[in-house]
């Protein structure tokens, strides 16, 4: 029987803060430096949406592994979540040219895939099932802490290629401090692994893809619509920063969903999420309504990337990290498919379109009313 403990800050906090250079550095940094990327590669909308979608290819990678590592070490696979996320902020650069930083795009996404699995389980050997909720929840919002530190990196006056270097430089720190400060466990209990698809995991998988299909042109595509609508860079930035800074209050979204219930909470949460990402469709959203914007989506993002946290793991008590693989699977495909396809209807029909479509895809999620297709 291993032992767990009440201490559940420190672990969430360092969790926390490997998911944000997973995340909020070799994941979702990309959108605000697509400008200098397509100037230095000389990329077209379309090459932006393909890369993307190679982070997103990395992504699932890292997701299908991250079950087998996480049985065998949750621990050692988040240790190696942020190393892969570390050589592949590297690898960009360095890169000489366009094929080396696609690479170095799905290495870091791969770091992505196997971190919140890797967390995930960590956190439910070593955390205690009063507190777990809230450690699960709040690290999460380490995305959101990756967001708000790098928001402002794109008006610094260096190259892209130096500002990477320091995001790797990053991670090696990050890298050492979870090496340190990561708990260790004896394991998962000995219960044997359900075999085969775990039930009611459909509601879960469809609930995750809709979080992918709606997001995916937000990350990808919501600097350059700002600019589009004649917003300068400056207050792309805060944009984004406020992106990172609303998501932390993603957190409350476990003890919310304890209080009101977690379908309640996860229907709200949809519906302002699509007011969100509906605010980018108006022709001039100005700098005030562009903002609401980003606090709307940062929170709403983290808050259902949460919420699905705690549904998988309320489908697979035992191992959490399979319940959440298959969620985060079914974000990737979702971020995977719609980001080239963003791209491809952004240059025919202009990006605007592309956020309103986003907007009525979300509110589909009220279908979940239906006692079948919602959480249980």
């Amino acid at each position: 029987m291993r032992t767990k403990t009440d201490t559940w800050a420190s672990t969430a906090a360092v969790g926390a803060v490997v998911i944000a250079l997973c995340y909020g550095f070799a994941r979702y940094a990309y959108g605000p430096f697509v400008p200098r990327f397509s100037e230095t590669f000389g990329l077209t909308t379309l090459g932006v949406g393909v890369l993307g979608g190679l982070s997103t290819a990395g992504y699932g990678v890292g997701l299908l592994l991250a079950p087998r590592t996480s049985a065998r070490s949750a621990r050692g696979t988040v240790l190696v979540a942020a190393a892969a996320a570390t050589l592949g902020l590297g690898l960009m650069a360095l890169a000489p040219h366009v094929a080396v930083f696609g690479a170095g795009i799905a290495v870091a996404g791969a770091g992505a895939g196997l971190v919140s699995p890797g967390v995930a389980q960590l956190i439910g050997e070593t955390v205690g099932t009063r507190t777990r909720d809230r450690a699960q929840t709040w690290a999460n919002t380490g995305t959101g802490l990756g967001l708000a530190a790098s928001a402002f990196t794109p008006l610094l006056a260096f190259g892209w290629p130096v500002i990477w270097a320091a995001f790797a430089a990053l991670g090696v720190a990050v890298t050492s401090l979870a090496w340190r400060a990561l708990p260790r466990s004896a394991g998962p209990e000995d219960v044997p692994a359900p075999a085969g698809p775990v039930r009611g995991m459909g509601p879960l998988l469809a609930n995750s893809v809709l979080i992918g299909v709606t997001s995916a042109p937000y990350w990808t595509f919501s600097t350059s619509r700002l600019a589009e609508t004649g917003l300068g860079p400056v207050a792309a930035t805060w944009c984004w920063a406020t992106i990172g800074v609303a998501g932390l209050l993603g957190g409350l979204a476990g003890r919310a969903a304890g209080r009101a219930g977690l379908r309640t909470v996860n229907l709200a949460t949809w519906t302002l999420a699509a007011a969100g990402i509906a605010l980018l469709a108006l022709p001039h959203p100005g700098v005030a309504v562009a903002l609401l914007s980003s606090a709307l989506f940062g929170v709403t993002y983290m808050a259902l990337t949460g919420l699905c946290i705690l549904w998988a793991a309320r489908l697979v008590p035992d191992r959490p990290a399979r319940g959440i693989t298959w969620s985060f699977a079914g974000l990737g495909v979702g971020q995977t498919v719609a980001s080239p396809l963003a791209g491809a209807a952004a240059a025919g029909l202009g990006s605007a379109a592309v956020f309103g479509v986003a907007a009525l895809v979300a509110l589909t999620a009220w279908s979940q009313l239906h006692p079948r297709l919602g959480p249980p």
